[in-house]
């Protein structure tokens, strides 16, 4: 309006000064419309066309010479003048009106904002291409790598080689997906394709080493942290395991990390379920600072951060980012007097908590006039763990109220949304979740948000608080509505249908699914070992005892059955070791499989309860003694000599007596078993020599009445239970401890030995035909009224008898009878030592010997 104004007053005093004009009789005036105007103007114009240039600079010289002027040189000082960029040359001034020049503006602004994000596509695009061209590389070299190994995938046996046994074989990258696991060596097994050998053999080796120190730790009491220490193993093994998938299992042993709270302090005075929950946000919130970084690296000139190093500088670089569409930011306002700028206090505050700059946050919102009240909610919230009373949760419940009755203002921006998010997680209000999700659901861009809000706004009342929360009309958003609802979907909506397969793993463990995550990823037998993290995520989650608190909604199983579970699956993957023959590495698992069950580090110092306890060492002695059947368990478990104390068994069972007691069942369960070698081995280092002489007895005739039935392969085998009932029956005598009762056992024992060896004679002589000598055996027996010479004996000496020794009479008499058959009667005794065996057989008829023997005494008689 001023500007119109101002052109209608000047037409006015230009009307006037041609009126009060004088006409002059040299000039009289002319009327000229604009038309004209600007056609005269163009007449003009066209006379200074560079047609007319040549006369014209004619005769600039002839003029510029007659003033003593060089035209020449002033043409070369022209040249050296610098034209510099106007304004008027950037944005020409041929627009009449202030839209105009905007319009102007604003094409340009426009321009400049396609070709620097053309930029930025162009780039994005070339990294992708050498992305994919990587790995198509990488899957076009393991095909060639494959089918340069057809050869090696046919079957072959079982090998032993030494050099087999400190490595464990691609094999075990399945072992905790199958369900029984084989007790004796397969005699027959797929060897691995070349190209994925290197990678599980690897990350087996490395997180063995781990295993062996956290075992090491905990029996010395000292401080270990495995999740930190599996992470850092799994970084030795370079690009080539982590893949370029968006979730890698370094970013999972990260999250594992702070869940167990491994990388910071545990915060005092919330419960177990709570400290995971801050684990696992605090996890996301680690991942959004390395994003914001690399967006401020990859727009450096709009970030603008300089020299500032301050997370909440970062955070106002990221947001100009963010939000350079909207204007300029309060935070960059300099000069008051420009329209006014966007309002940010509830961005800053947002992204500054999204980030983990929790102080930050607070020194934010207290500097705003806008979030004055929030200041002290959130000063709540940060200092209980999210755990806020029950008034301060009502009351940023109020506010969420008010602000959903006014709904959405027309125009309103859409991270002005930012507050109302921020009083819902102080508030904890599922009701108010639900309807800011309904209402806002492009809200969070990635799932990593949309967990970290969630995760934020959980609530972990005791039974009694919650029952007054709930009757304040305020339902607190539990860690189970979280689970249920993430567990709509099913795994192919996460994992993109395998393409991604970590991703579903990761996402039960942000919401403490714990046990199910394990469970999934012990099933996925891929070429990166997936089961073989499996295992050993078990351990570390059982070593600091929090299964208890994972195992998911919908899926509530008892606490030991969570550890029966992972306890199973590390079972199952060290028993591929024992398979392959490495019983030091089998048994570092075993005893982490048994912590599992006994409560986990608790175990080690025995401050777990007695059912624990008692769980923990039923297993242990089950495992150990699964170790002491394996060829060379017995040299492992206990040394080369002794009860354990030069072996690994010592490590675990501490007491002597604990140690006898455990080796007396296992040497119980070696006879049973039929490992008679090793029950003897097991009771002569445990000083229970008759013990091991009742079983080198028992053994001595099974064998002897084996050989009477004609089997010729015994004898080397008699002939070693004899040297080492001698060799027990030596080591007795320079025994330091030997209980009265146990003497007297060891000697009766000793005779049995020699009762036996005494038959086995006679069989022998009888076998190679030398049937008299024979005959004088048997009328040497002490134990046997044979003796044609000596009284008739009617007592019953068989009942005095060893159930070994009774075993190998009926034979016995059987070889003499048929000695007798081939030796003439000279003088009478042959006839009496048939008397004496009829006569002994008669006393005995209740003793139900074979048929055959009554007939050949009757046929000889």
């Amino acid at each position: 309006m001023a500007s119109e104004r101002n052109w209608t007053d000047l037409l006015h005093s230009s009307t006037k000064l041609l009126e009060q004009a004088a006409p002059s009789a040299q000039f009289p005036p002319l009327q000229r419309n604009l038309d004209q105007l600007e056609a005269l103007s163009k007449k003009l114009k066209a006379r200074t066309l560079r047609t007319e240039a040549p006369s014209q600079s004619i005769a600039a010289t002839r003029l510029l010479a007659r003033e003593g002027l060089n035209a020449e040189q002033l043409a070369r000082d022209l040249k050296s003048f610098e034209l510099k960029t106007t304004f008027d040359d950037v944005f020409p001034a041929e627009a009449t009106t202030v839209e105009e020049y905007l319009q102007q503006v604003h094409e340009m602004a426009i321009v400049s904002a396609i070709q620097e994000a053309q930029k930025d596509n162009i780039k994005s695009f070339n990294d992708h291409m050498m992305k994919v061209m990587e790995e198509d590389w990488q899957k076009e070299k393991r095909d060639f790598l494959q089918s340069l190994s057809r050869i090696a995938t046919l079957p072959r046996t079982n090998m032993t080689d030494a050099s087999a046994v400190g490595t464990l074989p691609g094999q075990v990258a399945s072992v905790a997906s199958s369900h029984q696991v084989s007790s004796g060596p397969s005699g027959m097994e797929i060897v691995p394709l070349a190209n994925n050998k290197p990678i599980i053999e690897k990350k087996a080796s490395a997180y063995g080493e781990v295993v062996k120190n956290l075992n090491n730790s905990r029996e010395r009491g000292l401080p270990f942290k495995p999740a930190t220490a599996f992470k850092s193993a799994y970084e030795t093994l370079g690009p080539e395991a982590s893949g370029g998938k968006s979730v890698n299992m370094q970013k999972i042993w990260h999250l594992i990390q702070t869940l167990i709270g491994e990388d910071s302090t545990i915060q005092r005075g919330v419960s177990r379920k709570m400290s995971l929950i801050i684990g696992a946000r605090r996890h996301l919130e680690w991942g959004h600072e390395k994003y914001i970084m690399d967006t401020i690296q990859s727009h450096p000139a709009q970030a603008a951060l300089g020299g500032a190093v301050g997370n909440l500088q970062r955070v106002r670089a990221f947001l100009r980012i963010r939000l350079r569409d909207y204007g300029v930011l309060d935070f960059d306002a300099g000069d008051a007097r420009r329209q006014p700028p966007v309002d940010t206090t509830w961005q800053q505050i947002y992204f500054c908590l999204r980030t983990g700059y929790y102080e930050e946050a607070r020194n934010v919102a207290l500097s705003s006039r806008a979030s004055q009240q929030f200041a002290h909610l959130l000063t709540e919230w940060i200092n209980t763990g999210g755990m806020v009373p029950a008034e301060i949760g009502a009351a940023a419940s109020e506010e969420c109220e008010k602000m959903l009755r006014m709904g959405d203002r027309v125009g309103r921006a859409s991270y002005d949304k930012k507050k109302l998010l921020l009083y819902a997680i102080i508030s904890g209000s599922r009701r108010h979740i639900d309807r800011l999700l309904r209402d806002s659901p492009t809200l969070f861009n990635t799932i990593e948000d949309f967990l970290w809000f969630k995760l934020s706004a959980v609530r972990d009342y005791p039974s009694g608080a919650s029952s007054s929360v709930v009757l304040n009309d305020l339902v607190p958003y539990s860690l189970d509505d979280l689970q249920v609802y993430l567990n709509k979907f099913e795994p192919s909506y996460y994992t993109k249908n395998g393409k991604d397969p970590l991703v579903y793993p990761y996402v039960l463990l942000l919401s403490i699914q714990l046990l199910p995550a394990i469970l999934h990823l012990s099933k996925e037998a891929r070429d990166e070992g997936y089961d073989i993290d499996a295992a050993h995520i078990s351990i570390v989650l059982a070593d600091h005892g929090v299964l208890s608190e994972g195992s998911g909604a919908g899926q509530k199983v008892g606490v030991m059955d969570a550890y029966a579970e992972v306890s199973s699956i590390i079972r199952q993957y060290g028993s591929a070791y024992l398979r392959h023959g490495n019983l030091s590495m089998a048994l570092e698992y075993y005893a982490q499989a048994a912590a599992a069950v006994g409560g986990g580090h608790l175990s080690w110092v025995g401050r777990g309860n007695v059912d624990q306890q008692r769980q923990r060492n039923s297993m242990l002695m089950q495992l150990l003694t699964e170790l002491l059947l394996r060829d060379g368990g017995i040299y492992l478990l206990l040394g080369p000599r002794g009860t354990g104390e030069e072996g690994e068994l010592g490590r675990f069972l501490t007491d002597y007596r604990e140690r006898q007691q455990f080796l007396l069942e296992a040497a119980r369960q070696c006879e049973e078993a039929g490992l008679y070698d090793k029950s003897i081995e097991i009771q002569k280092r445990i000083g229970a020599f008759s013990l091991a002489l009742n079983t080198i007895n028992k053994c001595l005739s099974e064998a002897i009445c084996a050989l009477s039935r004609g089997r010729l392969d015994g004898e080397s085998r008699m002939a070693g239970l004899i040297h080492s009932g001698n060799e027990i029956l030596e080591t007795y005598k320079y025994y330091p401890e030997v209980s009265p009762q146990e003497r007297e056992n060891v000697m009766e024992q000793q005779t049995v030995l020699r009762q036996l060896e005494a038959i086995l004679t006679v069989h022998k002589l009888a076998r190679i035909g030398n049937h008299v000598d024979a005959l004088r055996e048997v009328a040497k027996l002490p134990f046997l009224p044979l003796d044609p010479r000596a009284p008739n004996v009617n007592a019953d000496v068989l009942q005095n008898l060893s159930p070994y020794v009774q075993a190998c009479v009926p034979d016995l008499l059987k070889v003499a009878l048929t000695c007798l058959d081939t030796v003439a009667d000279s003088d009478g005794s042959l006839r009496s030592m048939r008397a004496k065996i009829a006569q002994f057989l008669a006393n005995n008829m209740n003793m139900n010997w074979p048929r055959d023997l009554y007939e050949k005494v009757a046929r000889s008689l």
